[in-house]
């Protein structure tokens, strides 16, 4: 390791902890710990937005996937401008922003809560944050802790440690603030480093068109016939092309990863609540340029470079990305890194990295000691303090279960593409979990509070159901082996090719239909679980 990377390192480090002070001194009231004030700049929130949504798992663990699949997977990068920025922010943001300040609501779970007048929904979306994000965090950690400590050469527990230190800190002391101007910065190094990344790799090829060509005719390389011909048994066409339709590949690409992240954006807790940050319409509509393009240049450069490095190295190697990575997904955007630019760019992109893990997990160590401090502890039990206290204290404890999690696994590698698979698990959860109540809460003003609870429950139920016992996506987590001794219960049998569909594609059809059920039985009764006046407050500002 260099002395520059330990300077940039160092000053990157500076940086963020003075960040984060400003995010305290800043900070002197719930309001500011939790929403940053409501008068968040439009800049400001769409990098924080966007910074929270690209971790690690967008650049380094689907940009290894994308150089097994294909630029296939491009479509994920429109689903998450076009759903995930402009219906997000458009459609979904300026009522979230309205209906939060009109009922005074501070997290995602309260505005649920609050919006059909029930300490059921507020505290059951609480606890499905509280007990699954610390996994889905507890993995970003993990991929952070292991990018210090392959650099610096240092123990994993020390690397753990010291990364969760820092993130901690100015979470807990800052708050929202203090999470969204490091995240403002964090964005800006990784939008630095990603321009640089897709420029060398196209510059490395000759240009945009020989790099294509290039990468298609790789495809047909008598060379590595053996080393694709499983891909190509499960639907693999080619890196510029889609997988075979309702091939296997087919069918992870689009009903698990498209879809089950393209779509599951909208319905995320730590994005959705930064809608109620900003103070008017104007900044929602002034953000959506910005955050658009930034989530376009993370992704959409990932998922290309990520293909493109199968011909780079190749070229360099006599290998196919996945081979030269020995058989880890994610272990191929460093091995690019390593081979293709100058040192002091692979300190640049060692901070980038750890910009994108710290920007993801501030937001979920946020998020989650919201849900436990105030939806919970505060609002649910209804347990009385002071409010600032109670979700700073909430805030340490998840930030320990967390860390706790990342601890235990210390001696065991990081199971290939595990921070890809966990993003995936955590937004097809929320997608059946919360994406309709969600709809139903912003758009629909007779929507009974019975069918909300029916909804919550039914589609966290199927999500529970299919992506442990039937969907092959969560083989690995050996649960349904361990009860059944098969990888899937519908392995061996006739209905196995369910086995490929993906978790969104089932739980969010049953939370919608019986959320629907539920609605127009109350409709046939004339009867209504939700007071006119309470629901005219809601929407009266819409």
């Amino acid at each position: 390791m260099s002395g520059y990377t330990i300077i940039v390192f160092i000053i990157f480090l500076l940086i963020t902890m003075y960040l984060g002070y400003l995010g305290y001194k800043n900070t002197k009231s719930s309001q500011d710990y939790l929403l940053a004030g409501r008068k968040t700049h439009p800049l400001i929130m769409a990098l924080s937005y966007g910074a929270t949504f690209i971790s690690t798992s967008a650049i380094v663990g689907f940009g290894g996937l994308a150089a097994n699949m294909g630029m296939g997977l491009l479509w994920l990068t429109f689903f998450n401008v076009f759903i995930g920025i402009f219906i997000a922010f458009v459609f979904f943001g300026k009522r979230t922003r309205r209906m939060g300040k009109a009922l005074d609501a501070h997290t995602f779970s309260e505005l649920l809560g609050k919006r059909f007048e029930s300490k059921f929904i507020q505290g059951f979306a609480a606890v499905l944050i509280f007990l699954f994000m610390p996994i889905y965090a507890a993995s970003v950690i993990k991929g952070g802790a292991n990018f210090v400590q392959t650099y610096f050469g240092i123990p994993y527990s020390v690397s753990l440690l010291a990364f969760v230190a820092v993130v901690a800190i100015y979470v807990w002391m800052g708050g929202m603030k203090g999470v969204m101007y490091t995240d403002a910065f964090q964005a800006g190094i990784m939008f630095i480093a990603m321009v640089v990344l897709l420029v060398t790799a196209y510059a490395n090829l000759g240009g945009v068109t020989s790099a294509h060509i290039q990468l298609s005719e790789l495809f047909s390389n008598p060379v590595i016939q053996e080393d694709i011909a499983k891909s190509v048994a499960g639907g693999f066409q080619g890196w510029t092309s889609m997988p075979k339709s309702g091939s296997p590949m087919w069918w992870s690409l689009i009903s698990t990863i498209v879809l089950g992240v393209g779509i599951g954006v909208l319905a995320q807790p730590q994005l959705a609540v930064r809608f109620m940050t900003v103070k008017s319409d104007k900044e929602l509509n002034r953000a959506v340029l910005s955050g658009g393009i930034f989530i376009f240049s993370m992704t959409g450069v990932a998922f290309i470079v990520g293909a493109l490095a199968n011909v780079l190295l190749f070229q360099k190697t006599g290998q196919i990305a996945i081979v030269a990575a020995n058989g880890v997904n994610d272990n191929i955007i460093p091995l690019f890194i390593k081979n293709f630019l100058p040192e002091w760019f692979s300190s640049i992109f060692l901070v980038a990295m750890l910009a994108a893990a710290m920007s993801t997990l501030s937001a979920q160590f946020h998020t989650m000691g919201s849900a436990a401090g105030r939806d919970l502890y505060e609002k649910t039990l209804e347990r009385k303090g002071n409010s600032l206290v109670i979700t700073k204290s909430a805030t340490l404890v998840v930030i320990l279960i967390s860390t706790a999690i990342a601890w235990a696994a210390s001696g065991l590698p990081i199971a290939d593409g595990i921070i890809a698979k966990f993003t995936t698990i955590f937004f097809e959860l929320t997608t059946a979990a919360f994406l309709p109540v969600y709809v139903a809460a912003l758009f629909f003003k007779s929507i009974p509070k019975a069918a909300v609870k029916g909804a919550m429950i039914s589609g966290s139920a199927t999500w529970f159901f299919w992506t442990f016992f039937v969907h092959s996506n969560a083989s690995y987590m050996q649960i349904c082996k361990l009860l059944t001794g098969k990888a899937s219960i519908v392995m061996e049998t006739s209905l196995e090719k369910l086995s490929m569909v993906g978790t969104t594609f089932i739980a969010l059809p049953v939370s919608t239909i019986v959320m629907l059920l539920v609605w127009l039985a109350y409709a046939k009764t004339g009867k209504s679980d939700l007071d006119s006046k309470h629901i005219n407050k809601c929407f009266g500002s819409m």
